[in-house]
């Protein structure tokens, strides 16, 4: 069963940096598309960074692309979210989440329903 732990988050003024880590375990991520997502509060959750281990494909939402850099360290079973120029808008709790399957709307969603393996989430607070 694959377990995922996040962890890196915290509370950074407005255009900081932090990276975020999703570390698996009882599962190599290699067979995985693994989503990154966020709730802010009283918001749905939104997915705002997948990749496919498999394709290398990488899919950002508009309001984080070019800030948001998704990777993966294979060995480490790892996969990291840098978050650069953050806003007060991106305070979430941000989650990691595994799915066998690829997913990305038309409209460039990343709709979270195919995902059934998640952290529990890590705080990101952007506030000056």
């Amino acid at each position: 069963q694959l377990q995922l732990v996040e962890s890196g988050g915290g509370s950074v003024q407005p255009g900081g940096s932090l990276r975020l880590s999703c570390v698996a375990s009882g599962l190599s991520l290699d067979n995985y598309v693994i989503g990154w997502f966020r709730q802010a509060p009283g918001q749905e959750r939104e997915g705002i960074a997948c990749m496919s281990s498999v394709s290398g494909n990488i899919w950002y939402i508009d309001s984080v692309r070019g800030r948001f850099s998704i990777s993966r360290d294979s060995a480490k079973n790892t996969v990291y979210l840098q978050m650069t120029n953050l806003k007060p808008e991106d305070t979430a709790v941000y989650y990691c989440a595994a799915s066998l399957y690829w997913s990305v709307t038309p409209g460039g969603e990343i709709p979270d329903d195919e995902y059934d393996s998640w952290g529990q989430g890590t705080q990101v607070t952007v506030s000056s």
